[in-house]
């Protein structure tokens, strides 16, 4: 049996959805491999590169910023699973000129991604916010402060639903950052420095997170039973109306993402980073069919 270090650098259902579901089913066993699942969320970049990765989006950042030679073998989704959730009395992205935000920091991918949306909206993120910078993930802080009122808003990923949370407290959800920005961001990358993209290791990690897409997908009740995991807060019917919201309809079926929305999706981030669009998506995303 073949064995490979798998990291992610996220919490919550964006990341890691398709690998606990990969898991779960026996998909890694079934394909040969056995797959030590990493926690790189605090990794510097050198220890994540000797490890397949999940983490697009910080593949992408690192690819343009560092030179990285990162490539994804795998998409998940196109519709970044992150949501900016507000305080009563406020209805829309520009309510947030002067406000309090909780957010990711800029240079991370989900604070680019943020940054993106902010300013699709009219909104410098450095002027007219008044941004506090958190870990990746403190999502439980972020829901104490914005009942005690010491920020506004909050910029939170799908370690919850946010829908349901904004139900229970009176709270607003301004937009989801897949409505207003599309990149293909989780799935499966590696540096070929380290890892060739043909080593049999990886190609069994691609071929399971593809049959857990296909669950995704055809198994509505089993993929909900293991978000449910993820979404400890919520009950049944929540989590299923967020899978049926926000999971089922854009997470891929087969690994493949549109290319021509990895340009577009590529040439904005470059452009927010302040570097050159250095990649192409076909160049990126290497997502051609596996080996058996």
């Amino acid at each position: 049996m073949h064995t490979i270090d798998l990291a992610y650098v996220g919490r919550g259902l964006h990341e890691e959805l398709a690998a606990y579901i990969a898991d779960q089913q026996d998909f890694y066993a079934d394909e040969g491999v056995h797959v030590a699942l990493r926690d790189g969320c605090t990794w510097d970049d050198e220890r994540l590169r000797r490890c397949a990765t999940i983490g697009l989006g910080r593949a992408l950042l690192s690819r343009l910023t560092n030179g990285t030679p990162w490539v994804a073998l795998s998409v998940n989704t196109q519709r970044p699973l992150f949501w900016f959730l507000a305080r009563p009395g406020l209805t829309s992205l520009s309510d947030l000129a002067g406000r309090r935000l909780a957010v990711h920091a800029p240079h991370t991918a989900p604070g680019v991604f943020a940054r993106i949306v902010l300013r699709k909206a009219g909104l410098d993120p450095d002027r007219d916010v008044k941004t506090i910078v958190r870990s990746p993930g403190d999502y439980g802080m972020d829901l104490r402060r914005l009942n005690d009122g010491s920020i506004d808003a909050a910029y939170v990923g799908s370690t919850m639903a946010p829908e349901a949370v904004a139900a229970e407290h009176g709270w607003q959800v301004l937009a989801w950052v897949g409505d207003h920005f599309q990149i293909p961001t989780v799935g499966v990358a590696v540096d070929p420095t380290y890892i060739s993209p043909d080593d049999p290791a990886v190609q069994a990690v691609v071929r399971a997170h593809r049959r857990a897409l296909q669950v995704i997908h055809d198994d509505p009740d089993t993929t909900v039973r293991h978000m449910q995991t993820f979404l400890g807060g919520q009950t049944a019917q929540e989590a299923r109306a967020h899978y049926d919201a926000f999971i089922a309809p854009y997470f891929t079926t087969d690994g493949q993402p549109d290319l021509t929305i990895g340009d577009e999706a590529i040439a904005a981030v470059a452009a927010e980073l302040g570097v050159p669009a250095g990649v192409t998506a076909a160049e990126f995303y290497r997502t051609g069919t596996t080996a058996p």
